[in-house]
């Protein structure tokens, strides 16, 4: 536990250090934002006993760039009956808040679950068009080989019984890890996949 505390520690300092750019926005430069991740993901360790790992694509505007917690906007926190938004709430800094059609499919179905996955990018910055912050893109190869050293210390943060890919590119983050392991992919809920999305991580979350 207190090897798994150390490293914790230091996810949270190497998120909040990386550098922004022309392309690439860092919300974990506002130590508010940081610690919204960090009371989360504290409060999951406290509260339960086993993981599964979900690797998604990145963060995107309406949600992750404004909570800090992957898959979770504003709107989906503030309208959750789930005990860990409950509790958490008002020890969160969430400004402006927004709705993000992702975030609301993943958390409308979690609505009912006892053990909450966690959530995680192949790229846990985000990734934007040129001179426009308020876009999305999909993270670069160069991208995901910089997020698989986040995703390593998750692994050892949580060490999880599953770890799955949510879309492509986590599928693609994964793979890098473990060249030589099957990796399960659930069909990301944007762009149609919401269907698809619901199927593959209700299988995973029973596995």
């Amino acid at each position: 536990m207190v090897v798994r505390r150390a490293v914790f520690k230091e996810f949270i300092n190497q998120l909040t250090v990386r550098e922004p750019s022309d392309l690439v926005f860092n919300p974990y430069r506002d130590k508010r934002i940081a610690n919204n991740l960090k009371i989360y993901f504290e409060y999951l360790l406290n509260n339960q006993d086993k993981f599964v790992l979900l690797i998604g694509e990145a963060p995107g505007y309406a949600g992750c760039r404004i909570t800090g917690i992957p898959f979770t906007s504003g709107v989906s926190i503030n309208k959750s009956r789930l005990q860990v938004f409950k509790e958490l709430k008002n020890k969160l800094y969430i400004s402006p808040i927004e709705s993000e059609k992702t975030a609301t499919i993943v958390w409308d179905y979690l609505e009912s679950a006892t053990d909450l996955p966690i959530f995680w990018n192949s790229f846990p910055f985000h990734p934007h068009a040129a001179g426009d912050q308020f876009s999305n893109r999909a993270p670069t190869k160069s991208e995901i080989e910089e997020g698989t050293f986040y995703i390593e210390m998750l692994i050892k943060i949580f060490n999880p019984t599953v770890i799955s890919a949510i879309g492509r590119k986590g599928e693609q983050a994964l793979k890098g890890i473990f060249p030589d392991k099957h990796i399960e992919y659930i069909r990301h809920p944007s762009r149609g996949g919401k269907r698809e999305f619901l199927v593959g991580i209700k299988k995973t979350l029973r596995s």
